[in-house]
């Protein structure tokens, strides 16, 4: 089976499919996956597009049958999507205003971010899972599943369950290869800069943690909290972000600084 020539996916539509719609050399499109692809995006018979699937593969696919409920097309080409580099980038996120969080998450899907942990703290827009319906959840993921068509990512960016902040920490698994970086809006040092400095010195993570507070920030007790799980609060300078510029500054001050936008 042939692979595309670099740059040729950019000319193309993406659509994100479950491994169970793929059947050898043949992709089955049902249901609201069918009603995006035909009836919204207006795709037709013959046409040419790629489905991307978990395995980290992306296809070139041909439509050969469609009718009003069910479509069928045919894999012509095929190409490996390169695996997110190390270290990969996690961001615990206080849950911000809701078209915060969706605007962040659709931006972090776009960065390479590996996965996403929405904590309920002490200022964070929702405080208990109780008031976090389902609902906002699945118009979580799927904006994430729009991101990743749109950027061409082979793996969908992890959404884990919200905890609160107290538990999250106290639960993290520290392992050999874990760095962190707290950032804070309030008094602090430590800069950025240093604090990378310093971690690199003692070898390249596997995984890099960012905690970023929502728009109330993090309390003093919460401070506390994090230090005494080694975390120092870090300085972003002296201005005050907002929670989408802090996430969208941080991860890419991570990107540039462990040569990640390869």
């Amino acid at each position: 089976m042939g692979r595309l020539l670099a740059g040729e996916s950019l000319r193309v539509r993406r659509y994100w499919i479950e491994t169970s719609d793929k059947s050898g050399d043949l992709v089955h499109f049902r249901g609201d996956l069918h009603h995006h692809i035909f009836d919204v995006c207006r795709q037709e018979l013959g046409s040419k597009f790629e489905v991307l699937t978990e395995e980290g593969k992306a296809y070139l696919v041909k439509v050969t049958q469609l009718d009003r409920k069910a479509a069928l097309a045919e894999v012509i080409e095929e190409r490996v999507i390169p695996a997110l580099a190390k270290p990969w980038i996690r961001v615990v996120l206080s849950v911000p205003r809701y078209p915060v969080m969706d605007s962040v998450l659709e931006k972090l899907v776009e960065l390479g971010v590996k996965s996403v942990h929405p904590v309920f703290s002490e200022f964070s827009f929702v405080r208990s899972a109780g008031t976090l319906s389902e609902n906002k959840v699945q118009r979580w993921e799927k904006i994430i599943q729009s991101a990743t068509q749109q950027s061409g990512r082979g793996e969908k960016m992890e959404l884990h369950e919200a905890r609160p902040l107290k538990t999250f920490l106290e639960g993290i698994n520290r392992n050999e290869g874990f760095a962190g970086l707290f950032a804070y809006e309030g008094p602090s040092t430590l800069g950025i800069k240093e604090e990378l400095t310093r971690m690199k010195s003692q070898g390249v993570p596997s995984e890099i943690w960012l905690f970023v507070g929502s728009e109330g920030g993090f309390s003093t007790q919460e401070v506390e909290s994090f230090r005494e799980v080694g975390l120092k609060p870090v300085t972003l300078g002296q201005q005050v972000l907002r929670v989408e510029t802090a996430c969208m500054a941080l991860v890419s001050v991570l990107k540039y600084d462990f040569d990640l936008m390869r």
